[in-house]
């Protein structure tokens, strides 16, 4: 039992070292206009680490002002180099660029062209091979109008999104050189990443399904919460309903301090209720979901909202069914022993409620 013991913890200190909720997200914005075009390029702070140097790169995930102003100088000399964009002439060249320091945490690059791309056009992200593996770039191509003509999920290994546009002169309506590729997989994929990396969610459900004693309540467990961040994943997608990071993520933490802790208090036993519980916090992660789909401007455009936010979902449900799979056999056999009722749970309850507390004071405090 010892060993089993020790092998939990050493995986969960792993992943608590990690981020614990990075999904690894950029975005592409770009905007053909009548004399020109406006890239906005979006980053969280921690995607930005290896792309600055290490002087230049602060190493909070959450960057204040003095901390923007510090790498400032480091992210206009890497802003021009985001993004080429070529045409039947050549590389567009930036006229202007800017990069500023947005609401929620973002780092925006705005680079202007002074004249609009003519005939097949290619745009293609220069630094996405240099992101972490997984990271994907959710990239829109939009009209003066605000027609969507292009949008792609791209990844390290297909970065470049091509269109055919009006020569100078032209006639032809601006599109597609191909029927737009279909985004099912890469959502699913993206949902899948997102549980798998979403530390902060996977512990929330390992202290649930710790002291589940049967296979009945597992299955209400894991229902409870599908059901109920469905619920809020769309609501806020929709926009609907809208609460701030600011405030969900400090409560993702602070239920997992409380189910830690109530396993505590209940040494080992499977707490009545559970599933009301697991219902109500669940709500409150599916705005933590919604907020991949919301920075990455799905439906911004009037379209393409309902097969994001479908498989999105759908792969954060096959993400964490996958790691109930595997997590759940290996608890079985070890409630087996009475010794691990005894002292193993409340060992490893002990230990989500520290990891808990610590992304709470880390999104509250630091």
């Amino acid at each position: 039992m010892g060993a089993f013991v020790r092998w939990f913890l050493l995986a969960f200190v792993l992943a608590a070292e990690a981020r614990a909720h990075d999904p690894g997200l950029s975005t592409t914005q770009v905007e053909l206009r009548q004399d020109g075009l406006v890239a906005t390029i979006g980053f969280a702070p921690n995607d930005l680490h290896g792309l600055l140097s290490p002087a230049a790169a602060p190493q909070s995930s959450n960057w204040s002002e003095s901390d923007f102003a510090h790498a400032r100088a480091g992210l206009e000399k890497l802003g021009p180099g985001l993004l080429e964009v070529r045409d039947s002439v050549g590389v567009l060249p930036w006229a202007r660029d800017s990069v500023s320091l947005a609401t929620g945490q973002s780092i925006l690059f705005k680079l202007e062209a002074a004249r609009r791309p003519v005939g097949r056009t290619v745009l293609r992200s220069m630094v996405l091979d240099r992101m972490p593996p997984g990271h994907r770039n959710y990239v829109s191509v939009a009209d003066e109008k605000g027609t969507l003509l292009a949008e792609k999920l791209e990844g390290s290994n297909d970065r470049q999104v091509t269109l055919d546009l009006p020569e100078v002169g032209g006639t032809q309506g601006a599109g597609p050189a191909a029927p737009p590729m279909p985004t099912f997989w890469g959502f699913l994929a993206l949902g899948l990443t997102h549980i798998w990396t979403g530390y902060d969610h996977l512990l929330f459900l390992f202290g649930l399904l710790v002291v589940c004693r049967s296979f009945r309540s597992i299955v209400g467990i894991i229902s409870c919460f599908t059901v109920a961040h469905s619920i809020t994943l769309a609501l806020a997608t929709l926009k609907i309903v809208s609460i701030p990071s600011s405030i969900v993520e400090p409560m993702i933490a602070a239920s997992i301090i409380y189910v830690g802790v109530e396993n505590l208090v209940r040494r080992g036993a499977e707490p009545r209720g559970r599933w009301a519980l697991t219902f109500a916090f669940g709500l409150i992660h599916g705005f933590g979901f919604a907020s991949v789909l919301r920075e990455l401007g799905i439906g911004s455009h009037g379209r393409g909202l309902a097969l994001p936010l479908f498989t999105f979902n759908l792969g954060v449900e096959l993400g964490q069914v996958s790691i109930a799979l595997l997590v759940l056999p290996i608890v079985w056999r070890l409630r087996k022993n009475p010794s691990f009722v005894l002292r193993g749970v409340p060992v490893l309850s002990g230990f989500v409620a520290l990891a808990g507390l610590y992304w709470f004071l880390e999104r509250t405090v630091f």
